[in-house]
């Protein structure tokens, strides 16, 4: 039965296709093959199975099964190493000079601190503006419109007299602000219940002393030197070995070969620094103690001008090849720097040393001497030097015989030409230059020639090679 409505009387509704693709997404199955693990059954009741630990322990107790060999999975072939079998290791120790790293790599070896997201600065931007206080300006405000004009300058703490325009440099300032230091350190010294500690008020003076230099206890360089042993040098033992304190540390002079490959290393250096490398200026030494702690003693009383015997022949332990009395020092064995600081103009200015004096000895006044420090360095032992004396031993059999075994000491008065290069350094604390240091060595000559001559102190080495 058909309609009798008219067509253009139905209904028109549009409708889009709609197709939905699915793609699949299947998981790739998992690199190891499946593994039982014996879970102790603790019941749900417990809540061990939905807490995050649960599986972390799991895993901390499960051993990795990881099959080794006995060479650790890093086979090690010496046949092939040059010198290996003979002694000579260095093809399989580091290099003493790091090379040079590629300039791609150099940005792996930046510090973390310079490391996250740049910080950019707002000095260059115009549209910002400074940071204001309003407190400052409400008060300088109120004191202006207030406050006379002449007496706001007198305001405040600034004291009275007081040149903000001083130049702290100049030796006016210096000799000044020296000068109020004595005039203080006078106040305190009259009245010590007013000295008071920076940091612990609790703590009171008891007594004081005037700090001096020691003018008479001047070595050759002006200074001392500091040597601290990276390593032992002796055995570890519960006791203390005075031996250490009372050695010697003899420096090796370098063999001609030696000097001048370190002057084409600094020539070349100096033509190319970035492709040749500084020259290895260390300094090497022999390491000498005595055999018996004894010995070390007599040794240490024989230098102590305030013992009453230090000038008796029987503090010697040994006798040398001239039958008069030494000490006998036997090589332990060869140092080398690692690490030096310290130089003539500031021998004063990091560390010295103080020996605080009561005034009895009857050499020196009560007070708190200090000693300046030239050079501060630290020694190790040598490893290349070692390795390199054992070729040339395995190749020269007279190599043993440069080396020095005993060394026998005698201690004996200075020379007037020693004494007179330590006296200088009691009216010029750092030394003369070139110009003055002629006029002082005619002036010592000068004054040689009328004095007679006097002992020397020397070291006499007659054991080498015993």
């Amino acid at each position: 039965m058909s309609s009798s409505a008219p067509r253009g009387a139905e209904r028109m509704i549009h409708q889009d296709y709609i197709a939905r693709i699915r793609y699949s997404n299947a998981l790739p199955p998992p690199p190891n093959p499946p593994k039982l693990l014996d879970i102790p059954n603790t019941g749900l009741a417990s809540g061990q199975y939905t807490t995050p630990g649960f599986a972390s322990r799991l895993a901390r107790e499960q051993p990795l099964n990881i099959e080794a060999d006995a060479e650790l999975g890093m086979p090690l072939d010496l046949v092939g190493m040059p010198g290996i079998f003979d002694g000579d290791e260095s093809s399989i120790q580091a290099p003493l000079q790091a090379p040079a790293p590629h300039p791609h790599d150099r940005a792996l070896l930046r510090p973390l601190s310079t490391l996250g997201k740049p910080k950019f600065s707002d000095s260059g931007v115009s549209f910002l503006r400074r940071t204001e206080y309003i407190s400052s300006h409400t008060s300088r405000a109120r004191y202006d419109s207030t406050t006379p004009r002449p007496l706001i300058g007198n305001g405040g703490s600034r004291p009275k007299g007081l040149d903000q325009d001083v130049d702290k440099e100049s030796p006016e300032y210096i000799k000044n602000q020296v000068k109020k230091s004595f005039q203080i350190a006078e106040q305190n010294l009259k009245n010590r219940i007013s000295v008071r500690h920076p940091t612990k008020r609790n703590l009171q003076l008891v007594e004081a002393y005037p700090l001096l230099p020691d003018l008479d206890a001047f070595p050759d360089p002006g200074g001392y030197v500091t040597i601290k042993f990276l390593t032992n040098p002796v055995p570890p033992n519960s006791t203390y070995d005075i031996r250490v304190e009372n050695s010697l540390l003899k420096p090796i002079e370098a063999t001609e070969e030696e000097e001048n490959a370190k002057q084409l290393a600094r020539e070349a250096h100096e033509r190319d620094p970035e492709r040749y490398p500084a020259p290895d200026d260390k300094i090497e030494y022999e390491f000498f103690m005595t055999e018996t702690p004894s010995a070390a003693l007599s040794f240490k009383r024989k230098f102590d001008v305030l013992d009453p015997e230090h000038e008796d022949e029987e503090l010697y332990s040994d006798r040398n090849g001239s039958g008069e009395g030494c000490f006998k020092f036997k090589r332990i064995r060869a140092y080398e720097s690692a690490l030096q600081t310290g130089s003539v103009p500031d021998k004063y200015e990091e560390e010295v040393i103080i020996a605080v004096h009561d005034g009895k000895d009857g050499l020196h006044q009560k007070g708190a001497y200090y000693y300046p420090i030239v050079q501060r360095t630290s020694i190790r032992p040598q490893r290349q030097k070692n390795i390199d004396k054992k070729m040339k031993r395995i190749h020269d059999p007279d190599e043993d015989k440069n080396v020095t075994d005993f060394v026998d000491m005698r201690v004996e008065d200075p020379s007037e030409q020693m004494r007179d290069a330590r006296n200088i350094f009691r009216e010029c604390p750092y030394g003369v230059d070139n110009e003055e240091e002629d006029e002082v060595d005619g002036a010592q000559s000068e004054r040689q020639r009328e004095k007679s001559s006097t002992p020397e102190q020397r070291v006499i080495d007659d054991g080498s090679g015993s």
